[in-house]
Parts: structure tokens; sequence; C-alpha cells
């Protein structure tokens, strides 16, 4: 018997976190998918969700997410993307770790990425991080950059553009939080990719209706937990 299958049997099917990932599914419309964030979350967490049926798991801090993907080895293999801040000294520990990046801010990271990830013949998948409203607490291409950047952002094989990611402000108000996840949806239809990664715990309901197709989602999911080690 697979570890997954294990799991999926000793699954509390009547526990919170069942609970809150059945809420959670009921309300997403057919193109968005749920990226459960694990950060802070110990193995046994994850463990869990993957049992009642999420395979695609997001981190920030690729220490702590290298030891809990030991950890969960015997498990059959699981979608990880890597959504934090990426270091250039990191994207070749990263790419081998994660399939998925969402955190590209930068023509001259997409590129380093691209080349690495043709050494390790390896396809990532990348969505490039835009800001649509000022915020120093964060990078990001602002949508001019992005259009007068993408004929080369574009052509980054073997890696693969996939969409956009957005994180609006702090304090933000909620109809300004829906015109950025529209303006973010709007590029990325005009710039010909699928996927928009954007909503987190406190906003996903809005960017899901605005198109999203990745909603990241943690302490609404596994509930709120000091940070582990790592």
């Amino acid at each position: 018997m697979n570890g997954a299958s294990h799991g999926a049997m000793n699954a509390d099917l009547s526990g919170p976190l069942a609970a809150r990932l059945q809420q959670i599914r009921a309300q997403l419309p057919a193109p968005t998918r749920l990226l459960a964030i694990s950060k802070g979350q110990d193995g046994a967490a994850i463990r869990e969700a993957v049992a009642l049926g999420q395979r695609s798991f997001g981190e920030s801090r690729l220490q702590e997410a290298m030891a809990k993907q030991a950890e969960l080895r015997d498990l059959e293999p699981l979608d990880w993307h890597f959504i934090g801040r990426l270091q250039a000294n990191k994207v070749r520990p990263v790419l081998q770790h994660f399939g998925t990046i969402h955190s590209i801010d930068s023509l001259a990271l997409a590129q380093r990425v691209a080349r690495i990830a043709a050494e390790l013949n390896l396809a990532p998948g990348l969505l490039f991080q835009v800001k649509f409203r000022p915020d120093p607490a964060k990078g990001g291409f602002s949508p001019d950059e992005l259009w007068a950047q993408w004929p080369q952002l574009r052509d980054l094989a073997p890696a693969r553009p996939l969409g956009l990611m957005t994180i609006t402000p702090l304090g933000l108000a909620a109809d300004e939080s829906r015109q950025v996840f529209e303006a973010c949806r709007q590029l990325a239809d005009r710039l010909g990719l699928p996927d928009c990664s954007m909503g987190m715990s406190g906003d996903w309901r809005a960017a899901a209706a605005a198109g999203s197709t990745w909603v990241r989602i943690g302490s609404a999911l596994f509930g709120h937990r000091a940070p582990i080690g790592g």
C-alpha cells in the first residue's frame, strides 16, 4: 500500500481541517485551484491534507520545505510551488525541489532561472510577480515593465511562462483589491497567459470571482500556528 493510500485511510473526515477544506472547495469556481500554503505547518498537517485529496502546496522557505519534502517522501509525488522571494543564489536548489515558482520579479532572475533549468534538464512553470499599486514592501514588475520586457520573458525555454502573480498591499480597500485582481486577469489575458495566482486567506473569494486560477490559502485552511523551525 502506498503512503497516500495509507494516509487516506487514517484521515479525520470530520476534523477541522477536513471541514475547512470542504468549505473552501465548495466555493471555488471551476477554473480556480487551491494552493495550500503550508509554510509554518508541520509534516503531519500536510499529510492530513494529502489524505483529504489536496496535492498542491506552497512554501516560501527553502530549508523548511526541503525538510518537509524529505519527511513526506513516502507519499505519491506532490505538486510543490515556491511562493517566497527568490534569491539568485537559491535558484538551483529551488528548481530541484519545486515545479512551479510564483515569484519571478525581474528579467535578470527569469533569465537565470531559465539558464539553470536548462543545465538541470528541468522545465519549471513560472509566474511573474506584478505590482498594480505602489508597495515598497514587495518586489515585482510594474505592468509597463512587464510589457516592455515581454519579448524576452516569453522566450525562456525550457522554463514555461504560465501566468502572473500579484499580492495586494496591506490595508487596501475591498473595492481596490477587486480592481487589482481584475487588472491582473486582464493583463494575463492580453499576454496569452492562462494562470493568475492571486488571493489569499482574507480575499480569495474576490480573487476567484475576478478570474484567479490559483488562490493561496494558509491560515483559513490550516488555522493559525506558530512557525516551525527551519
